[in-house]
């Protein structure tokens, strides 16, 4: 029978995170979902981010007292309600007015750390002003160091609690399905651009009067005849500096006094590389599948790292989460938290505000709900022995032992 799912607009009514994506889909113009939606080339690995969950299998222990159960930790120092962190991204303001301060206002409701790009619609300094909430700002290397330094510069004055170094996106990747709504840099075809135009609650929201959303944090470095917003996004690729290296790391660490992530890590070598250069944590990613494809999904190298350098560094883990149970997975296997892109941003189109804390609403009570139904009252005790691993997945490709748990059939 197939599933039936909601179709009104009341982001309330929502009862998953896919029925966010839904009104999210049937919200924005096809271009404009398909930024969110899309991955790298033949879209494999983005396939596998949801494929890698599935073979991991819960073994519940029973008769265990789950009554006072909760799903809180202690992120540098901070104690919030759960181990969600909102994943930064770029060119939020196109999926919603204000898309990059609705996303803080919901995260800092929420008690999780906000991520902001580098590449978002508002100036840094804006989102703490609004909503004094807790930010980690999100940071490539440029060829210009300049601008580098700018960034840097700032988020270090507003007050921004870590730094996250992104460092698998510096070669560019390629959506095809989303290169193809665009004739020509920045401008649709003429089958986009009358299907933007079939979407009129959009156009009201997101273009006008003022409109595509400026990349306020970087415009200035650019130059003139690249300011306006349609040829910026084609030059961005431009920008990234390709033979970055760990020694940009060991510059950042000399320059920025709080928290240093790396994300793009995946594997346990370049995790201890991140302990030895002075990092405090490492995030765990493939960007959502969206630049290179046929990669390992990040919960697969989970076991090896949180083995690796667990103890020493804070571990997250991205790309591929939807359901409370991909949560409790990744926090049996060590990581401390779990960063989250695709669904408050659906719940961002969908909604406003109000979706993105819905998405984050329905993420944390379905946590809280697996937990009891595992027999685990909180993440303290939870590990490798509540998890097994199907056995189509050992047959094709064996996995190594689970640190300190069960083997990985």
């Amino acid at each position: 029978m197939k599933r039936q799912y909601y179709q009104g607009r009341n982001v309330d009514k929502a009862i998953s995170i896919e029925e966010l994506r839904q009104m999210a889909q049937r919200r924005l113009p096809n271009f404009a979902f398909e930024f969110i939606e899309g991955g790298a080339e033949d879209e494999v690995s983005l396939a596998w981010n949801r494929e890698a969950f599935k073979e991991l299998r819960f073994v519940p222990q029973t008769l265990i007292d789950t009554s006072q159960r909760h799903t809180r930790v202690k992120l540098f120092g901070h104690e919030q309600a759960s181990p969600l962190v909102i994943a930064p991204s770029g060119h939020n303001n196109i999926h919603h007015r204000h898309g990059d301060l609705l996303l803080s206002r919901a995260a800092t409701a929420a008690g999780i750390p906000m991520g902001v790009s580098t590449l978002c619609n508002t100036r840094l300094e804006t989102l703490p002003k609004e909503t004094g909430g807790r930010f980690w700002m999100q940071l490539y290397v440029f060829k210009d160091k300049e601008l580098t330094l700018d960034v840097v510069r700032r988020a270090d004055e507003a007050g921004y609690e870590a730094l996250v170094l992104t460092t698998d996106s510096n070669v560019y990747g390629l959506r095809e399905w989303d290169r193809r709504h665009f004739k020509s840099p920045g401008q649709l075809t003429l089958k986009s651009t009358l299907d933007v135009l079939c979407h009129p609650r959009w156009l009201l929201n997101v273009m006008i009067p003022h409109g595509v959303p400026k990349l306020e944090n970087v415009i200035d470095f650019f130059p003139p005849e690249a300011r306006d917003t349609r040829t910026a996004t084609t030059f961005i690729p431009t920008l990234f500096v390709p033979e970055i290296t760990w020694e940009s790391v060991d510059e950042l660490r000399k320059i920025w006094p709080r928290k240093l992530l790396i994300k793009g890590i995946l594997s346990a070598e370049d995790a201890r590389n991140a302990a030895n250069h002075g990092c405090d944590g490492i995030i765990l990613t493939n960007h959502g599948a969206r630049h290179l494809d046929s990669v390992i999904s990040p919960i697969e190298v989970l076991p090896e790292v949180s083995a690796a350098v667990g103890d020493i560094l804070t571990i997250i883990v991205d790309s591929g989460f939807r359901r409370g149970s991909d949560i409790v997975k990744a926090m049996a296997l060590g990581a401390d938290a779990v960063m989250v892109g695709r669904a408050p941003l659906w719940g961002l189109a969908a909604g406003g505000e109000a979706g993105v804390a819905r998405a984050l609403h329905l993420l944390q009570e379905e946590t809280h709900r697996v937990l009891g139904q595992i027999g685990c009252p909180s993440f303290a005790e939870l590990g490798p022995q509540f998890l097994k691993t199907g056995p189509s997945h050992a047959a094709s490709n064996p996995a190594p032992p689970i640190p300190g748990g069960s083997a990985m059939e």
